[in-house]
This record gives C-alpha cells, sequence and structure tokens, in this order.
C-alpha cells in the first residue's frame, strides 16, 4: 500500500507565499531568482514556491494544465477504478469457487 505524503506547509503558508512571490516578482530579474529569493526567507525551497506558484496560475486560468480541482478528481476517479477492479476480479473467483462446487455437488449423485 502506498503512504499517503503529508504537506509540510499548510495551504494558507502557501498561499500567502504565492501572493508575496507575485508582489515581489518585478524586484528579481527572473522568476527562478525570485523563488530562490523569497522562497529562502520564507524557509521553503525555492523549486516549492515555483511549483505553487505554476498551481495557481493554473488554477486561475493562467496557465494551461489541470487544476487542483481537476487533479483530486483524477485521482479519486484513479481510485475507484482500482477498488472496481479489485471488486470485479474478487467476483470472478468467487464465481469459479461456486460454479466448481455445484460441478462437484451435480457428479456426487
Amino acid at each position: 500500500m502506498v503512504e499517503k505524503k503529508t504537506s509540510r506547509y499548510s495551504p494558507e503558508f502557501r498561499e500567502r507565499a504565492v501572493r508575496l512571490l507575485d508582489e515581489h516578482r518585478s524586484d528579481y530579474p527572473s522568476i527562478s531568482a525570485a523563488c530562490r529569493e523569497i522562497g529562502g526567507k520564507l524557509g521553503c525551497s525555492g523549486d516549492s514556491l515555483h511549483d505553487w506558484w505554476k498551481q495557481a496560475r493554473r488554477d486561475v486560468g493562467a496557465q494551461p494544465g489541470p487544476t487542483t480541482a481537476e487533479t483530486a478528481r483524477i485521482k479519486a476517479l484513479e481510485r475507484e477504478v482500482r477498488e472496481l477492479h479489485q471488486a470485479n476480479e474478487i467476483l470472478k473467483k468467487a464465481s469459479a469457487y461456486f460454479a466448481q462446487a455445484e460441478l462437484d455437488r451435480l457428479f456426487r449423485k
């Protein structure tokens, strides 16, 4: 079973960090430089801040890609498909077991 990853940073922290990046982005020569500097001051990695910024832009439609809600929906559907496949396998095995038991019962008569 896959262990669920928990975030070290709260959604509120991420939102504030992205807002701070947007407000001060023009003070830096590039988005990467801004992420490195601001992330360092906030105590998170520049890469994390850059990822949060890109996701926030996707969520408002400013950048192509799946939104947070779409990603959550996809994960839920994948989980449901996985569960349905497991249930289907269980039903196939049960069906085969009961079919064999019925054949054995018929031949014992």
